[in-house]
């Protein structure tokens, strides 16, 4: 018999089964609708019949960027329509006086995984001028929390590559050091040469056999192309699986029938789709790219930063707002939100053991609601946040534990 370190019961499923969870060795050893016979039982936990979720997946975040834990920062407007490269000027000039990168990079883990993230991307400056320190910071966080909360780093040439000197060694060397995808930044919009961009991601994401997250921001024909460019060199090189487009915000402005074409075309070579639904923004259409098998998943982005000064870290909120904007309505259409901050998430980020299933890791969220959909209108609070099978965060406070 199997010996068991904490015994959850009265848990509430997802299809309304109040059943017994069992956790051994941070994985869910058994799920049961009556309670069984194990070895041994360490804790005894009741859950008071209270929806028990996966825990939350962050697609995309920033977070060596925010200004969570520090001073208030004023949003700066561009000062002619939105400009990456004005957006990043700002950014910088912001980052030299804010406070040192760990503390802020702590207080945003905490935040989100206060939330109910368990797993998280975030993508992490790499440019001639910070050189790989952003990356050696957050990669240090990540060592730091991973009790709380699994990080993926993505190398990120915010600057660009081709028009930001040294950049292209720079993002060999972050995968070298650990970083565990390689980023692109508006191939053609930003950097001018969408092929030449495009051969230096992929050859690194080829030679090191990391996986891709490109940030497009490129719209109408120019970034549908630039979409199809990415999927046929995936489809090419067998990286089914392993890249995404993150944003893509192209496929919100062109018409149905190029939608659908490419659309086609993602599905086939198994690239992956990120959309936050940001505000004053037309965003891919959820619901036809999943319907053509295209997995979409979603993230929070930018955090109270230079970007914008919205975001809590909730990705309860995040499939609300997805949802919202994307006119959902009925119950399969909000529990499909619901995937896009979990199941979706995961699949995009590699991860095979996740889920309320028995071998998967016990990462789970506890909260006041009758099923998915409740919880996706409603965000209950508070929740108890479970990484590993430990109790990490109660009622939004990161426990002594964990900390």
């Amino acid at each position: 018999m199997t010996a068991i370190d904490t015994l959850f019961q009265n848990a509430r499923l997802a299809d309304g089964r109040i059943v017994e969870i069992a956790v051994s060795g941070g994985k869910i050893a058994a799920i049961a609708p009556t309670p069984q016979s194990y070895g041994s039982v360490g804790d005894v936990s009741d859950l008071g019949r209270r929806l028990v979720l996966p825990g939350m997946v962050e697609g995309h975040i920033h977070l060596d960027k925010c200004f969570i834990g520090d001073d208030w920062k004023p949003h700066r407007p561009c000062t002619a329509g939105f400009s990456v490269r004005e957006r990043v000027k700002f950014e910088k000039e912001y980052l030299a006086t804010a406070k040192p990168m760990a503390e802020r990079a702590a207080a945003l883990i905490d935040l989100c995984v206060s939330h109910g993230t368990t797993r998280m991307r975030s993508h992490v400056d790499v440019d001639a001028e910070v050189g790989l320190r952003h990356f050696e910071e957050i990669a240090a966080a990540r060592e730091i929390h991973r009790d709380k909360v699994s990080v993926q780093i993505v190398a990120f040439p915010q600057s660009g590559i081709l028009t930001s000197r040294g950049t292209a060694d720079l993002l060999e060397q972050a995968v070298r050091a650990g970083a565990d995808l390689v980023g692109g930044l508006d191939p053609a919009g930003h950097d001018g040469d969408a092929a030449g961009h495009l051969d230096i991601v992929f050859g690194i994401a080829e030679r090191h056999g990391v996986g891709i997250d490109i940030h497009l921001h490129d719209g109408g024909l120019q970034g549908v192309s630039e979409i199809e460019e990415i999927a046929r060199r995936t489809k090419a090189m067998g990286l089914g699986g392993k890249v995404t487009i993150s944003h893509a915000y192209a496929l919100g402005e062109v018409t149905r029938d190029v939608v659908e074409r490419t659309a086609h075309r993602l599905a086939e070579a198994g690239v992956a789709i990120l959309t936050n639904a940001p505000g004053a923004r037309l965003f891919p259409p959820v619901l036809l790219l999943r319907d053509a098998g295209v997995n979409v998943f979603s993230g929070n982005d930018n955090i109270r930063d230079s970007w914008w000064p919205y975001g809590d870290g909730d990705l309860l909120e995040r499939a609300m707002l997805v949802g919202y904007r994307s006119g959902f309505n009925t119950d399969e259409q909000l529990a499909a939100a619901f995937d896009m901050v979990s199941v979706n998430a995961a699949r995009a980020l590699g991860v095979t053991d996740y889920g309320l299933t028995v071998g998967g890791t016990a990462d789970f969220v506890v909260l006041d609601a009758r099923h998915v959909q409740e919880a996706v209108v409603a965000r209950p609070k508070p929740r108890d946040v479970y990484k590993n099978g430990r109790l990490v965060a109660r009622g939004g406070t990161i426990l002594a534990a964990a900390a």
